[in-house]
């Protein structure tokens, strides 16, 4: 048995209609996806308060005393 689109209901228009919507679909799929990877890449770039106060203090931005002080305040959060 073969099937001719042209006499489907839905005719030409109506694969032409599927087809944009997969495009629509996949590609939105895709745009999501590279955005979850980007927000999850972004988060594992963050350190934790402790190892940025020591960054600080190797760059020389903060003096000992500033670290210490820092330090003691967030060790008891």
């Amino acid at each position: 048995m073969m099937w001719y689109y042209g006499d489907a209901p839905a005719g030409w228009g109506g694969i032409v209609m599927m087809t944009l919507g997969m495009i629509v679909f996949w590609s939105t799929l895709g745009v999501v996806g590279v955005l979850m990877l980007r927000r999850i890449a972004e988060a594992g770039r963050r350190g934790s308060a402790l190892s940025i106060l020591e960054e600080r203090l190797a760059r020389g931005e903060i003096d000992l005393e500033e670290f210490d002080r820092v330090r003691k305040t967030l060790s008891t959060r």
